[in-house]
């Protein structure tokens, strides 16, 4: 991995750039990125999904979160390049870094278009408090990257209305009336959910997320979708076109944005636009600074969106059950390993007709893999699946129905007492989770204690969120709502009824094992005689691991909440598996 660091490193002394900064970001803020933006990865061989790599002529540091810290410690290793891992003490932010690290007269790079124009004009104030300069108009790396694939352009597909639930005409309508509201004449969109589920449009331009790369530009007159033509059918162009929605090119928002008139009121979000994209804008133009109003309308389900993600649980819920039980009674059979069991896991999927794709990269992990927060098995990190310990099974997939995300710890031998006590706590933090109730206009953040606190009694805890928000066939990971204690900065937006968020405590032991049990929670109303509450519906449908609880750990009202959850699972999937399996799923769901 020196040839493509020193080659960025003699790029930047031509252009007299003396630090350059790679996120994993697209064009559009994509928590994935397709192959052609996967810069950071190309530099520094590092292949986790979140991560920013900062190099200097002489140091080079790579900033990730505690998901990835022992994947990165072992594909950094003889790259160069210091593990820098984020929220540990003694651990500076990459600003930080900077603020002690770029000279007064020096310039910090990097490519505006993969930087949110909020994070950009952070550089700059940053860069002019020190006397140094920004230059945010090179792709370095795409300079020194010989074989650099192209920008992807997947066939462009509409998803029917009977499961959007509203047709493209409404929300536009909605969302133009959102704009008149802000007293703004233009919004500009470049976040591919968004756009995605505005349009009723999908695609497969990054891997697990079924959207189009493009941007969209709407008025109250029209609305202009930049985008690559290839990706287009005549279909699909004549369908968006009725309702008013008209194709240009992709890179043509540049030109769009510096032809903005003088006087102009244009809405966006500086959170989630480029930099370069900004900085066309012309200074005449009025800006209003806003949250997408596309992103809190897609967050909250619609009726016909709710009643299709209870059937696309039942259907994973089918095929995780029946996994379940074959990898439970395969467990330490010859050819059994973490990639095949993945495989399995997919082709019971594939069997409902309904199904796409997974929603992200599955996560099958034995032994001490499982201590690794999001492994994803390679061939050549693969290894068998022996029958004892734990295996920890993270994986989710695509519906035209809706999109699920599950994560099941399932025992596979005898197991410790300690085991046994922290996969109980671990249930015991998902249940209480599931079980809250709570006044309207109460954030996430408020709730992270209820499945923290059986872990936290025991001195244990996890270095991920609890909960991350759910689109409807469009990205696993959404906002705007989550469920963490160390809340992002800003105003936290409320948990609201029709809302997906997932339930996911956990706990885990480098070089020993890890626990994690993840459902997925819908958001409905709570009625009381002295007023309305919020609580949870828990719409994920397959068992937890008897094997491997400790009853006596469990209050009267945890085993209630266990055996009523249970006997649910129990109901609804047993008709739908052979009769070896309806046996033993009523054994697996037995009252405790």
């Amino acid at each position: 991995m020196a040839n493509p660091l020193q080659a960025l490193r003699d790029r930047m002394a031509e252009y007299h750039i003396d630090a350059y900064l790679i996120p994993t970001a697209d064009f559009h803020g994509s928590e994935y990125v397709g192959d052609h933006f996967a810069c950071r990865r190309y530099v520094s061989g590092f292949t986790g999904s979140a991560g920013t790599l900062l190099v200097f002529p002489h140091w080079a540091g790579l900033w990730t979160d505690g998901r990835y810290f022992l994947q990165a410690e072992a594909q950094l290793q003889g790259s160069g390049i210091r593990l820098m891992k984020m929220g540990q003490p003694g651990v500076p932010t990459i600003e930080g870094f900077l603020r002690s690290s770029l000279q007064p007269g020096q310039t910090l790079g990097f490519d505006g278009r993969c930087v949110d124009a909020r994070t950009g004009r952070r550089y700059h104030q940053l860069t002019k408090q020190l006397g140094a300069k920004m230059n945010h108009e090179r792709d370095l790396v795409g300079e020194i990257w010989p074989d650099r694939p192209p920008l992807s352009a997947q066939p462009a597909w509409l998803l029917e209305e009977a499961y959007a639930g509203l047709s493209r005409e409404e929300k536009l309508r909605q969302v133009r009336g959102d704009l008149a509201a802000q007293g703004a004449e233009v919004l500009l969109l470049t976040t591919l959910e968004d756009i995605g589920w505005l349009l009723n449009l999908r695609g497969g331009d990054i891997a697990c997320t079924p959207v189009v790369l493009a941007y969209l530009a709407l008025t109250q007159e029209g609305c202009l979708l930049f985008a690559q033509g290839a990706a287009f059918s005549p279909e699909v162009l004549a369908a968006l076109e009725a309702d008013g929605v008209s194709l240009r090119p992709y890179e043509g928002i540049y030109d769009y944005a510096r032809r903005l008139a003088q006087g102009q009121t244009v809405m966006l979000d500086t959170r989630r636009v480029s930099t370069t994209l900004l900085t066309s804008i012309p200074t005449g133009v009025t800006l209003r600074d806003r949250p997408n109003p596309t992103e809190l309308r897609r967050a909250i389900k619609n009726p016909a969106e709710q009643a299709n993600l209870r059937q696309a649980h039942l259907a994973d819920g089918i095929a995780l059950t029946r996994f379940m039980y074959w990898v439970k009674t395969q467990a330490g059979a010859p050819g059994l390993t973490e990639l095949s069991a993945a495989d399995q896991l997919e082709a019971f999927r594939r069997a409902d007709p309904h199904y796409r794709q997974p929603s992200f990269d599955p996560i099958l992990a034995a032994g001490d893999h499982s201590a690794v927060i999001h492994y994803s098995p390679t061939p050549a990190s693969d290894r068998p699946i022996p029958a004892q310990g734990f295996l920890l099974a993270d994986t989710g997939g695509h519906y035209d129905t809706g999109t699920t995300d599950c994560t099941r710890t399932y025992a596979l031998g005898e197991l410790t007492h300690q085991q046994k006590v922290c996969y109980t706590a671990v249930l015991q933090g998902n249940l209480a989770l599931a079980d809250a109730v709570f006044p309207a206009g109460c954030p996430g953040s408020v709730l992270d204690y209820a499945a923290r606190q059986p872990l936290w009694a025991r001195g244990l805890d996890f270095n991920h969120g609890t909960g991350h928000g759910v689109g409807y066939l469009l990205s696993v990971h959404e906002g705007p709502q989550s469920i963490r204690w160390r809340a992002a900065g800003g105003r936290e937006t409320p948990l609201a009824p029709g809302m997906v968020t997932s339930n996911e405590p956990g706990v885990y032991f480098d070089g020993g094992y890890g626990i994690r049990l993840e459902n997925l929670l819908l958001c409905v109303e709570k009625v009381f005689p002295t007023g309305d509450f919020l609580g949870f519906e828990t719409l994920t449908l397959t068992p937890f691991d008897v094997d491997a609880i400790l009853p006596e750990q469990l209050s009267p009202r945890e085993k209630a909440l266990l055996n009523a959850y249970h006997a649910q699972v129990y109901q609804a999937i047993a008709p739908h598996l052979p009769p070896q399996e309806a046996a033993w799923l009523e054994t697996a769901t037995r009252p405790l």
